[in-house]
């Protein structure tokens, strides 16, 4: 497993779009699109960066606004060995062709554990 991308929530997407972009030199893997964007290295050296938009009434008390996406072939037995050290499951609702699971790390840290199988 390794890390694949470091998320990043915002308000602003377009300006935090542009930002990132010029302040990494990187691309967007496939059009940025519904509040999101995956921002790649060109010469595929370093880990993506990418871009949530979430609205402002979800800034909330205790949430993170950096989390980590990891990538793994083998996301349920990845998820089954997070669990067993310390992660926990975080309540969420996923859509049918979902990629991912979001887990808690032992302080609460959301990440996602991503199934790049799919990909």
């Amino acid at each position: 497993m390794k890390i694949g991308s470091v998320v990043i929530d915002c308000i602003n997407f377009d300006k935090m779009l542009a930002f990132w972009q010029e302040a990494l030199h990187y691309v967007t893997r496939e059009p940025a699109g519904n509040g999101w964007a995956i921002l790649r290295d060109p010469d595929g050296r370093n880990t993506n960066v990418s871009l949530n938009q979430v609205q402002p009434s979800e800034k909330l008390v205790g949430r993170n606004w950096l989390h980590f996406d990891l990538y793994t072939n083998d996301q349920k037995g990845e998820v089954e060995r997070l669990l067993k050290i310390g992660a926990t499951r975080h309540p969420q609702i996923y859509e049918p062709d979902e990629d991912f699971i979001v887990l808690e790390d032992p302080d609460g840290n959301l990440f996602c554990v991503v199934d790049t199988s799919k990909h």
